[in-house]
């Protein structure tokens, strides 16, 4: 393992960063630094996409690694993942998908499926654990066993489950959910799909 390895996290909005701030020391070790650079919102990041990488490009050391994480919000995810690999490729910055062979690459591009209370909802107890009036057995419910499947958008739905019980009357403030959830996250029981997908990528650097 690399020991000098820094992260840069790009994402979308502040209750990501505020949900990484917790997750991520659970993740790695602590001999890798990191920082969170959130953005104001998944056009915002993608329009500064192409400016922010060529400027890493320009000074970042080999030890250093970006990883952007991004909500599929509906859209094809293939789609855009490619987009995503297309932005770097083009500043000429190798990312983790297009290395040939042993090449060192440099961007790491993970897509949050559907958006981040998906990741909530694949880790039930956690839910349970920061809000006590959620019932325990709420994964079992048979629209929230697949978090990566949820229809009608996880942030709703995880307003109408806490509102149902007496939470945020006046309407779920993401970035307290995102600290009270995380808070009692566990990475490696979670899931959500594309939350192992992310959780192991992390994993693998540290191998």
């Amino acid at each position: 393992m690399n020991l000098d390895l820094h992260l840069e996290f790009l994402v979308e909005e502040t209750s990501l960063k505020v949900a990484l701030n917790h997750l991520l020391p659970k993740i790695l070790s602590n001999k890798i630094t990191f920082n969170i650079h959130p953005f104001r919102g998944k056009d915002d990041l993608l329009k500064k996409l192409p400016d922010r990488l060529q400027g890493y490009k320009a000074w970042m050391p080999q030890n250093y690694k970006i990883i952007v994480l991004i909500d599929e919000d509906r859209q094809d995810c293939k789609e855009l993942k490619q987009k995503l690999e297309k932005i770097a490729q083009n500043t000429g910055l190798v990312t983790k998908s297009s290395k040939i062979f042993d090449q060192n690459y440099s961007v790491i591009n993970r897509i949050v499926i559907e958006e981040l209370e998906a990741w909530f909802f694949g880790d039930p107890a956690a839910i349970h654990q920061a809000y006590p009036k959620i019932s325990p057995t709420l994964g079992e419910k048979a629209k929230y066993r697949n978090p990566d499947k949820i229809t009608g958008g996880t942030w709703e739905a995880l307003e109408k489950e806490l509102q149902n019980v007496g939470y945020y009357a006046g309407g779920l403030s993401k970035n307290e959910a995102a600290r009270n959830i995380s808070e009692y996250m566990q990475p490696e029981r979670n899931t959500s799909s594309s939350f192992q997908v992310f959780y192991h990528t992390l994993l693998e650097l540290q191998s």
